[in-house]
């Protein structure tokens, strides 16, 4: 019978993120924060990726914002 440190480390290498996750968030942040939220426990890496990518449009997508807003104020 395995430990319980050696089960860790198979589940570990069994789940294996991937980047597309972070690009499906990226362009529907609203799915990208629902797989997080979902995967958080059973698939950390998947849903790490996943909600990076939702966190990174939110964020350019306030940035394209306030510079669209100081622009107009300025014109």
């Amino acid at each position: 019978m395995e430990s319980t440190i050696e089960q860790r480390v198979d589940v570990e290498n069994v789940q294996q993120g991937s980047n597309w996750w972070s690009v499906l968030g990226f362009f529907i942040p609203l799915v990208g924060l629902i797989l997080f939220l979902v995967w958080k426990t059973t698939n950390p890496k998947s849903a790490k990726a996943a909600g990076i990518g939702a966190l990174v449009s939110v964020v350019l997508n306030l940035l394209v914002f306030v510079l669209l807003v100081v622009t107009t104020v300025m014109v």
